[in-house]
């Protein structure tokens, strides 16, 4: 039916232009038919995956490549085209080739609407372990008759998928449950309102008696003061994992990135990298706790300074082939998540743009931070990263994939300015420099402000002259009117 892209895109401009419906009838009945849309939709999605994938390496294959390199980099590639990173482009391409390959009663309701793309997933997820022979029964006897998944939600789908492994391949169920003991970890992320979410994967009988033993002295203590009993567990956690005698005595070990408005007392956002914006109180709150010698929370300071016109960490060279601490800091400041578009990997590695063996400097206009996986995909075959600038000073990023889709990046401003603001009057601010490998010059202004590097200076100059003690730390310092303030050790 839609022979060429061009009818996709008009499929979507038509969704989009649709008005909504006159009736309660009507809009229920475009909810369950939209909902089948989505499905079917995901079902073509998967299916245009697993083509790309045969036809990258039928093509590799003609051209010589080595059978276990075959395919390389098509999980960032997959990755980039759905707005994902590229880890969700491998789980995704995984997902693709099982629904197309060993699934196919699977695929068939998903493309009818009968599935959700999700409980697809959920099908693929728990059928992953097993052998084909086995998918591919779990796949008929769950799938074939549309009876089967009537009425049948998310826990229930999981459930039936799970008791028929059981069945049909126990020991496989075994060696998973060996298997996911072998992955246990901890990992954090952002809460709201500046909070953490820490979690922890752990064997069944570890988990629970981690729970039992801070519930069993929660119950024990609780009422002996204003806290509740969850209360009372996190902060017991806390207490029993970072040695402290209590949950807020714990020093503050992030990094801060502000303005100098906000540090003065503005109420512009200031941001926690890898976290995100927190209320400009918290920060200067913060920012006096590392100025305090005697508080429990003291913390060493970093100091980078940015351009006020956009908030954008200006420039800093180096004659090296290799980024020096300092410039790397710099430039992972900057780019604050991988740099290649719709990735939000950390960044991991610090890497030229124009290969430095292609004439690239050791430049922070060349400079890009990139998570681990696309620092590898960027030297495979068929990539291509180029370096334009937009607006007289927006360093801009193309990324070609191997297929020829062109995807665009730039280095988001520092929060807390205002695009296209102009800079204040230009303060004569100066430091010594202890790095002898960095030589610097930003362009924040019609000429040029010096910038210097100091990574162990004791005083730093505020917006308004004043002189404000810090502990040891790499300071990135131009004559630009606009701080960045970091805490971290």
């Amino acid at each position: 039916m839609f022979a060429e892209t061009s009818e996709l895109e008009s499929l979507v401009s038509a969704l989009g232009e649709m008005s909504a419906a006159e009736s309660e009838a009507d809009a229920a009945a475009r909810l369950t038919v939209l909902e089948e849309i989505k499905s079917a939709c995901a079902a073509a999605q998967a299916r245009e995956a697993a083509r790309l994938d045969e036809l990258r390496r039928a093509d590799e294959e003609l051209r010589g490549i080595p059978k276990a390199r075959l395919g390389r980099g098509l999980s960032a590639e997959i990755g980039i085209a759905r707005k994902a990173s590229p880890q969700k482009g491998s789980q995704y391409l995984g997902f693709a080739r099982a629904l197309h390959h060993e699934m196919p009663h699977t695929r068939d309701a998903l493309a009818s609407g009968r599935l959700t793309e999700w409980r697809a997933t959920i099908l693929v997820r728990e059928t992953a372990y097993l052998t084909r022979e086995t998918r591919e029964e779990i796949d008929r006897r769950v799938c074939q008759d549309p009876e089967t998944l009537a009425g049948v939600g998310d826990r229930q789908l999981e459930a039936l998928a799970k008791q028929h492994a059981y069945e049909l391949e126990p020991r496989a169920v075994v060696d998973r449950k060996a298997k996911a003991e072998k992955d246990r970890r901890v990992s954090v992320r952002p809460a709201p309102d500046l909070m953490t979410q820490l979690s922890a994967l752990l064997p069944m009988k570890q988990g629970i008696s981690v729970y039992a033993a801070l519930k069993r002295y929660a119950d024990s203590v609780v009422g002996a003061d204003d806290r509740s009993h969850a209360q009372i567990m996190a902060d017991t956690l806390v207490e029993r994992v970072t040695g402290q005698a209590s949950a807020d005595a714990v020093p503050v070990a992030v990094d801060l990135v502000m303005s100098a408005e906000t540090m003065l007392g503005g109420e512009k956002a200031a941001e926690v990298p890898g976290y995100g914006p927190i209320p400009a109180s918290i920060a200067r709150q913060l920012i006096s706790e590392g100025f305090d010698p005697d508080s429990e929370t003291a913390s060493s300071l970093r100091r980078l300074y940015a351009r006020p016109s956009d908030g954008t960490l200006v420039s800093m060279d180096a004659r090296s082939r290799c980024f020096p601490s300092a410039l790397a800091l710099f430039v992972a400041r900057r780019d604050r998540r991988c740099r290649v578009a719709y990735c939000n990997g950390h960044v991991e590695h610090i890497d030229h743009v124009l290969a430095h063996r292609s004439g690239g400097e050791t430049t922070a206009e060349n400079g890009e931070g990139l998570c681990r996986l696309h620092n590898l995909v960027k030297e495979l075959p068929g990539w291509k990263y180029r370096r334009r600038t937009e607006f007289g000073d927006i360093t801009v990023i193309d990324v070609i994939t191997p297929s020829g889709c062109e995807h665009r990046s730039t280095s988001p401003p520092t929060v807390g300015f205002r695009p296209g603001g102009r800079a204040r009057s230009r303060p004569n601010w100066r430091h010594r420099s202890t790095l002898r490998d960095v030589s610097c010059v930003a362009d924040a202004y019609e000429g040029s402000a010096d910038l210097v590097v100091d990574d162990d200076a004791r005083t730093s100059p505020m917006a308004d002259g004043r002189n404000a003690a810090h502990s040891e730390g790499t300071n990135i310092i131009t004559s630009d009117g606009a701080l960045i303030l970091g805490a971290g050790v």
